[in-house]
Protein backbone atom coordinates (compact mmCIF):
# COMPACT_ATOMS: atom_id res chain seq x y z
CA UNK A 1 0.00 0.00 0.00
CA UNK A 2 3.08 2.38 0.91
CA UNK A 3 4.87 1.63 -2.00
CA UNK A 4 2.17 2.12 -4.32
CA UNK A 5 1.49 5.56 -3.07
CA UNK A 6 4.77 6.39 -3.20
CA UNK A 7 5.32 5.19 -6.72
CA UNK A 8 1.76 7.40 -7.81
CA UNK A 9 3.14 10.21 -5.78
CA UNK A 10 6.89 9.65 -7.93
CA UNK A 11 4.77 9.47 -11.09
CA UNK A 12 2.96 12.68 -10.39
CA UNK A 13 5.93 14.68 -9.48
CA UNK A 14 7.88 13.07 -12.87
CA UNK A 15 4.62 14.73 -14.64
CA UNK A 16 4.33 17.77 -12.83
CA UNK A 17 8.19 18.16 -14.02
CA UNK A 18 7.70 16.99 -17.78
CA UNK A 19 5.47 19.79 -17.73
CA UNK A 20 6.98 22.44 -17.02
CA UNK A 21 10.00 21.58 -19.52
CA UNK A 22 9.76 23.03 -22.40
CA UNK A 23 11.57 21.55 -25.63
CA UNK A 24 14.37 23.23 -27.27
CA UNK A 25 13.59 23.67 -30.73
CA UNK A 26 15.42 26.39 -31.09
CA UNK A 27 18.73 26.33 -29.85
CA UNK A 28 21.66 27.91 -32.43
CA UNK A 29 18.80 30.30 -33.69
CA UNK A 30 18.75 34.21 -32.85
CA UNK A 31 15.34 36.11 -32.48
CA UNK A 32 14.36 39.43 -32.57
CA UNK A 33 10.74 40.23 -31.09
CA UNK A 34 9.76 43.83 -31.43
CA UNK A 35 7.11 45.54 -28.47
CA UNK A 36 8.39 42.66 -26.00
CA UNK A 37 8.56 43.83 -23.28
CA UNK A 38 5.11 43.50 -21.75
CA UNK A 39 2.35 41.10 -22.91
CA UNK A 40 2.82 38.81 -25.59
CA UNK A 41 5.37 40.00 -27.04
CA UNK A 42 7.21 39.31 -23.96
CA UNK A 43 5.19 35.59 -23.45
CA UNK A 44 6.89 35.24 -27.02
CA UNK A 45 10.49 36.08 -26.21
CA UNK A 46 10.59 34.67 -23.13
CA UNK A 47 9.19 31.13 -24.93
CA UNK A 48 11.66 31.28 -27.62
CA UNK A 49 14.88 32.04 -25.28
CA UNK A 50 13.17 28.68 -22.72
CA UNK A 51 13.61 27.14 -26.21
CA UNK A 52 17.31 27.82 -26.94
CA UNK A 53 16.97 30.55 -28.66
CA UNK A 54 19.18 33.99 -28.03
CA UNK A 55 16.63 36.95 -27.87
CA UNK A 56 16.21 40.90 -28.69
CA UNK A 57 14.48 42.62 -26.94
CA UNK A 58 13.10 46.10 -27.82
CA UNK A 59 10.46 48.32 -27.22
CA UNK A 60 9.94 52.14 -27.25
CA UNK A 61 11.16 52.75 -23.76
CA UNK A 62 14.57 52.07 -21.93
CA UNK A 63 13.37 51.84 -18.95
CA UNK A 64 11.06 48.91 -20.25
CA UNK A 65 13.82 46.74 -21.95
CA UNK A 66 15.95 47.67 -18.75
CA UNK A 67 12.98 45.69 -16.92
CA UNK A 68 12.15 42.87 -19.40
CA UNK A 69 15.44 41.73 -19.73
CA UNK A 70 16.76 41.98 -16.06
CA UNK A 71 13.89 39.79 -15.75
CA UNK A 72 14.75 37.23 -17.91
CA UNK A 73 18.33 37.19 -17.61
CA UNK A 74 17.57 36.49 -14.08
CA UNK A 75 16.09 32.66 -14.95
CA UNK A 76 19.25 31.89 -16.97
CA UNK A 77 17.36 33.21 -20.69
CA UNK A 78 19.82 34.34 -23.35
CA UNK A 79 18.60 37.94 -24.29
CA UNK A 80 19.49 41.32 -24.40
CA UNK A 81 17.92 44.72 -25.68
CA UNK A 82 18.00 47.54 -27.17
CA UNK A 83 15.48 50.52 -27.57
CA UNK A 84 13.23 50.54 -30.63
CA UNK A 85 10.53 52.55 -31.86
CA UNK A 86 9.47 50.78 -35.39
CA UNK A 87 8.31 54.28 -36.73
CA UNK A 88 11.50 55.65 -36.58
CA UNK A 89 14.22 54.36 -39.72
CA UNK A 90 17.12 54.73 -37.45
CA UNK A 91 15.76 52.56 -34.41
CA UNK A 92 14.98 49.65 -36.86
CA UNK A 93 18.47 49.73 -38.51
CA UNK A 94 20.00 50.28 -34.62
CA UNK A 95 17.97 46.62 -33.76
CA UNK A 96 19.50 44.87 -36.76
CA UNK A 97 23.12 46.27 -36.05
CA UNK A 98 22.72 45.61 -32.54
CA UNK A 99 21.80 41.79 -33.19
CA UNK A 100 23.95 41.15 -35.94
CA UNK A 101 27.06 43.35 -35.10
CA UNK A 102 27.46 43.73 -31.17
CA UNK A 103 25.54 40.51 -29.52
CA UNK A 104 24.68 37.22 -31.81
CA UNK A 105 26.09 37.67 -35.17
CA UNK A 106 23.15 36.79 -37.17
CA UNK A 107 19.05 36.56 -37.38
CA UNK A 108 17.13 33.33 -37.77
CA UNK A 109 13.77 34.64 -36.50
CA UNK A 110 11.83 37.86 -36.43
CA UNK A 111 8.70 38.00 -34.73
CA UNK A 112 7.05 41.44 -36.22
CA UNK A 113 4.47 42.40 -32.72
CA UNK A 114 5.04 46.10 -32.76
CA UNK A 115 1.23 47.64 -32.66
CA UNK A 116 -0.20 51.00 -31.91
CA UNK A 117 -4.08 51.78 -31.26
CA UNK A 118 -3.85 54.65 -29.42
CA UNK A 119 -7.50 56.02 -29.60
CA UNK A 120 -10.20 52.86 -29.99
CA UNK A 121 -12.64 54.44 -32.15
CA UNK A 122 -15.57 53.20 -34.96
CA UNK A 123 -14.37 53.36 -38.34
CA UNK A 124 -15.74 56.61 -39.26
CA UNK A 125 -14.84 58.61 -35.98
CA UNK A 126 -11.40 57.81 -36.81
CA UNK A 127 -9.39 61.06 -37.70
CA UNK A 128 -6.86 61.36 -40.84
CA UNK A 129 -4.52 61.66 -37.95
CA UNK A 130 -5.01 58.69 -35.91
CA UNK A 131 -5.53 57.00 -39.25
CA UNK A 132 -2.43 57.55 -40.58
CA UNK A 133 -0.29 56.73 -37.13
CA UNK A 134 -1.64 53.35 -36.63
CA UNK A 135 -1.12 52.45 -40.33
CA UNK A 136 2.60 53.88 -39.74
CA UNK A 137 3.18 51.80 -37.08
CA UNK A 138 0.88 48.39 -37.62
CA UNK A 139 1.59 48.28 -41.50
CA UNK A 140 4.61 49.99 -43.15
CA UNK A 141 6.37 49.59 -40.19
CA UNK A 142 5.98 45.84 -40.33
CA UNK A 143 6.90 45.68 -44.05
CA UNK A 144 9.88 48.36 -43.68
CA UNK A 145 10.88 46.30 -40.79
CA UNK A 146 10.53 42.31 -42.83
CA UNK A 147 12.45 44.97 -45.83
CA UNK A 148 15.15 45.60 -43.99
CA UNK A 149 15.93 42.49 -41.80
CA UNK A 150 16.09 40.55 -44.98
CA UNK A 151 19.63 40.84 -45.68
CA UNK A 152 20.66 39.28 -42.53
CA UNK A 153 17.51 36.54 -42.79
CA UNK A 154 19.28 35.10 -46.28
CA UNK A 155 22.31 34.02 -44.69
CA UNK A 156 20.10 31.76 -42.08
CA UNK A 157 20.03 28.49 -42.81
CA UNK A 158 16.57 28.25 -41.30
CA UNK A 159 14.93 32.05 -41.97
CA UNK A 160 11.31 32.18 -40.20
CA UNK A 161 9.47 36.11 -40.22
CA UNK A 162 6.57 35.62 -37.76
CA UNK A 163 3.35 38.69 -38.13
CA UNK A 164 1.22 38.86 -35.49
CA UNK A 165 -2.27 40.01 -36.55
CA UNK A 166 -5.26 40.04 -34.41
CA UNK A 167 -8.74 37.98 -34.66
CA UNK A 168 -10.13 41.64 -35.35
CA UNK A 169 -8.54 41.28 -39.38
CA UNK A 170 -11.53 38.84 -39.37
CA UNK A 171 -14.05 40.04 -37.31
CA UNK A 172 -15.52 43.43 -37.17
CA UNK A 173 -14.89 44.97 -33.78
CA UNK A 174 -16.43 48.26 -34.26
CA UNK A 175 -14.93 49.75 -31.67
CA UNK A 176 -11.64 48.50 -32.98
CA UNK A 177 -12.28 50.45 -36.37
CA UNK A 178 -8.75 51.50 -38.14
CA UNK A 179 -7.03 48.72 -36.01
CA UNK A 180 -8.95 45.84 -37.44
CA UNK A 181 -8.36 47.16 -41.07
CA UNK A 182 -4.59 47.44 -39.96
CA UNK A 183 -4.29 43.92 -38.55
CA UNK A 184 -6.31 42.82 -41.98
CA UNK A 185 -3.58 44.30 -44.05
CA UNK A 186 -1.12 42.19 -42.64
CA UNK A 187 -2.61 39.36 -43.40
CA UNK A 188 -2.21 40.80 -47.36
CA UNK A 189 1.55 41.39 -46.52
CA UNK A 190 1.92 37.69 -44.81
CA UNK A 191 0.61 35.73 -48.24
CA UNK A 192 2.50 38.24 -50.36
CA UNK A 193 5.96 38.36 -48.71
CA UNK A 194 5.45 34.45 -48.30
CA UNK A 195 4.83 34.08 -51.83
CA UNK A 196 7.42 35.96 -52.91
CA UNK A 197 9.93 34.65 -50.30
CA UNK A 198 9.53 30.84 -50.43
CA UNK A 199 12.32 30.12 -53.44
CA UNK A 200 14.95 32.07 -50.99
CA UNK A 201 13.81 29.38 -48.04
CA UNK A 202 12.37 32.30 -46.08
CA UNK A 203 8.94 31.11 -43.80
CA UNK A 204 6.60 33.55 -43.72
CA UNK A 205 3.30 32.76 -41.19
CA UNK A 206 1.09 35.06 -39.14
CA UNK A 207 -0.90 34.63 -35.41
CA UNK A 208 -4.31 35.99 -35.45
CA UNK A 209 -4.27 36.44 -31.15
CA UNK A 210 -8.08 36.39 -30.22
CA UNK A 211 -8.82 38.52 -26.95
CA UNK A 212 -6.14 37.90 -25.39
CA UNK A 213 -5.93 39.43 -21.64
CA UNK A 214 -3.07 42.34 -21.94
CA UNK A 215 -3.43 45.92 -20.65
CA UNK A 216 -3.40 46.30 -24.34
CA UNK A 217 -6.60 44.83 -24.88
CA UNK A 218 -7.95 45.73 -21.21
CA UNK A 219 -10.49 47.89 -22.54
CA UNK A 220 -12.40 44.64 -24.20
CA UNK A 221 -11.62 42.07 -21.08
CA UNK A 222 -13.35 44.17 -18.25
CA UNK A 223 -17.24 45.25 -17.44
CA UNK A 224 -20.36 45.01 -19.18
CA UNK A 225 -17.98 44.82 -22.66
CA UNK A 226 -15.98 42.06 -21.30
CA UNK A 227 -18.80 40.11 -20.28
CA UNK A 228 -19.98 40.82 -24.19
CA UNK A 229 -16.67 39.43 -25.36
CA UNK A 230 -16.60 36.81 -23.18
CA UNK A 231 -19.53 35.52 -24.26
CA UNK A 232 -18.77 35.27 -28.05
CA UNK A 233 -15.43 32.68 -27.12
CA UNK A 234 -16.98 29.09 -27.04
CA UNK A 235 -13.79 27.84 -24.72
CA UNK A 236 -15.49 30.46 -22.12
CA UNK A 237 -11.90 32.09 -21.18
CA UNK A 238 -10.31 35.04 -22.53
CA UNK A 239 -6.84 33.95 -23.74
CA UNK A 240 -3.23 34.24 -21.82
CA UNK A 241 0.29 35.61 -23.83
CA UNK A 242 1.34 32.52 -23.30
CA UNK A 243 -1.02 31.04 -25.54
CA UNK A 244 0.43 32.79 -28.35
CA UNK A 245 4.11 32.09 -27.23
CA UNK A 246 3.63 28.61 -27.93
CA UNK A 247 1.87 29.38 -31.35
CA UNK A 248 4.96 31.48 -32.38
CA UNK A 249 7.70 28.66 -30.81
CA UNK A 250 6.12 26.32 -33.52
CA UNK A 251 5.92 28.49 -36.27
CA UNK A 252 9.29 29.26 -35.43
CA UNK A 253 10.39 26.18 -35.10
CA UNK A 254 11.92 23.27 -37.44
CA UNK A 255 8.78 21.13 -36.67
CA UNK A 256 6.70 23.91 -38.92
CA UNK A 257 9.12 23.56 -41.36
CA UNK A 258 6.37 22.87 -44.49
CA UNK A 259 4.44 26.01 -43.46
CA UNK A 260 4.46 29.07 -45.17
CA UNK A 261 2.04 31.72 -45.93
CA UNK A 262 -0.17 30.63 -43.45
CA UNK A 263 -2.29 32.21 -40.17
CA UNK A 264 -2.70 30.55 -37.67
CA UNK A 265 -5.44 31.93 -34.85
CA UNK A 266 -5.32 31.56 -31.75
CA UNK A 267 -8.79 32.83 -30.61
CA UNK A 268 -10.56 30.06 -28.14
CA UNK A 269 -12.98 28.84 -30.98
CA UNK A 270 -14.46 31.56 -32.67
CA UNK A 271 -15.52 31.28 -36.15
CA UNK A 272 -13.17 33.70 -38.10
CA UNK A 273 -13.18 34.35 -41.94
CA UNK A 274 -12.53 37.03 -44.81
Amino acid sequence: MLRSALNHQSVRKLSLNLAETKCKRLEGKVAIVTASTEGIGFAIAKRLAEEGAKVMISSRKEANVKKAVEQLKSTGLNVCGTICHVGKKEDRKRLLEKVNKQEFGSLDILVSNAATNPNPSTLFDTSEELWDKIFDINVKSTFLLLQESLSLLRKSKTPSIILVSSVSAYRPYTLLGAYGVSKTALLGINQLAAATLVSEGIRVNCIAPGIIKTKFAKILCEGELGETMLSTIPMQRFGEPKDIAGVAAFLASDDASYITGETIIASGGMPCKL
